[in-house]
């Protein structure tokens, strides 16, 4: 298999031919934070913490959604909006929030977003109703939407290169967990005292988190603060649009989690009814399932030193596909099955495209990450809307049609960065002898 990089230059894995000296590390690289060294497990585990409470917060009513169209009145498509508004703030405050990253600091912004989205969500239990909790949804996502770029962006500048995709790794993994523990929790309080205490619950830990997070993150060493002017940052973000693969990176984030965000908003309605007719609570613990996204983005950087990004990315595209087409079965146990999959080649592809961001940008990196994230969420709300609206059509087969449709887009735009890298090199000129 050839190596993988969706149609990288050297330095991303492509499958560029030509003969490159040997880089030593620089001072700079060595000054950086690596696995064993000072400060790099407080590191971790202070982003760790911040993918939890991210994913918790951002996720907290997707278990909810058959309660709160019980509650509201509301079909499935009208109660997923919960989900798609905060996903979508998200989207379209990435940018702008990236910016101030850039000037202000990462640490700065990533701290100030956590306290926002976490003082909103300790006043989403009060909604009076389905629109009220749609747009303290959105100010919700706006607010969080100081994390993702910024976070990468920190590690991209804080971490050795050799050491990015295991440390995104690892932040993608506090994802997985704030997003499993984040459902499962709300499933088992609102099956005893309603949705309301749920989202407060949710609230309470997040508060938790981002306290932690601001005592063990350690101040950056290597940021040096850019401009707020806006047609530095229209350069910036035009220069990355134009560059071809991280338009194509930026398609892939954007359809795995149309997967993703349309089979877990639309579990629980099918979930809950014939023939499986689950309560609330086990409906929730199926969140469980995130665990193997847990370890599936932890691991994402062996997968790709061993098989290269395109590799990874097609062995992800193919996991997903197999767990789509397997919880189509009437059997709880494949359902299950299918599940685990679909997480973890869900995991494993968001960790190794979003790497690939980081490494790929040399500069303006919090606006390269931005645009992913933002491509990412628009996939998000796209997919919880679409997924509803497909199962509302034609049942769970509307959802996987629509999911298969999506995996397909990601296996194409790869096999087109596997050609692009396999025509690069060929016109590489091999030196005289």
């Amino acid at each position: 298999m050839p190596s993988a990089s969706t149609g990288a230059p050297v330095t991303t894995g492509a499958a560029v031919s030509a003969p490159a000296a040997v880089s030593l590390p620089t001072a700079a690289d060595d000054a950086r934070m690596a696995p064993g060294g000072p400060g790099y497990r407080r590191m971790s585990f202070a982003l760790f913490l911040a993918g939890v409470a991210t994913f918790a917060l951002l996720y907290s009513t997707q278990a909810l959604l058959p309660l709160l169209s019980s509650d509201f009145g509301v079909s499935a498509g009208e109660a997923s909006w919960t989900v798609s508004a905060a996903t979508g703030g998200l989207a379209l405050f990435v940018l702008p929030m990236s910016a101030l990253s850039e000037r202000f600091g990462r640490r700065t912004v990533m701290t100030a977003s956590l306290a926002v989205a976490v003082a909103v969500g300790l006043l989403v239990p009060f909604a009076p109703s389905i629109g009220a909790l749609v747009v303290l949804r959105a100010i919700q996502g706006a607010a969080l939407a100081g994390l993702p770029a910024s976070a990468t962006a920190y590690l991209a500048e804080e971490v050795r290169p050799k050491a990015l995709i295991t440390a995104i790794g690892l932040f993608v993994a506090g994802n997985s967990v704030g997003g499993m523990s984040g459902r499962v929790i709300t499933g088992w309080v609102a099956q005893e005292w309603g949705w309301r205490v749920a989202v407060g619950t949710i609230g309470l830990i997040a508060v938790v988190c981002a306290v932690a997070f601001r005592l063990l993150l350690p101040a950056p060493r290597h940021f040096t603060p850019g401009s707020l002017r806006p047609r530095v940052l229209a350069r910036t973000v035009r220069d990355h649009l134009a560059n071809p693969l991280l338009c194509r990176l930026y398609a892939i984030g954007a359809l795995f989690m149309m997967v993703f965000g349309g089979v877990y908003t639309v579990i629980g309605y099918r979930l809950g009814e014939a023939p499986f007719s689950l309560p609330q609570g086990i409906v929730g613990s199926v969140f469980l399932v995130y665990l193997v996204g847990t370890v599936s983005a932890s691991t994402a950087g062996r997968l790709a030193g061993r098989l290269g990004r395109r590799g990874s990315l097609y062995v992800a595209g193919a996991t997903t596909t197999a767990g789509l087409l397997l919880t189509l079965a009437g059997s709880l146990v494949t359902v299950l099955l299918g599940l685990v999959l679909i997480t973890a080649g869900f995991f494993a592809g968001h960790a190794v495209a979003s790497s690939s961001v980081s490494h790929t940008a040399k500069e303006g990196r919090a606006q390269a990450s931005a645009l992913y994230q933002s491509a990412y969420y628009i996939g998000s709300s796209a997919g919880s809307t679409l997924g509803a609206v497909a199962f509302h059509a034609g049942g769970w087969a509307g959802t996987v049609a629509m999911g298969l449709f999506a995996v397909l887009g990601v296996v194409s735009i790869t096999l087109f960065g596997t050609r692009a890298a396999r025509t690069a090199a060929r016109r590489v000129p091999v030196p005289a002898h």
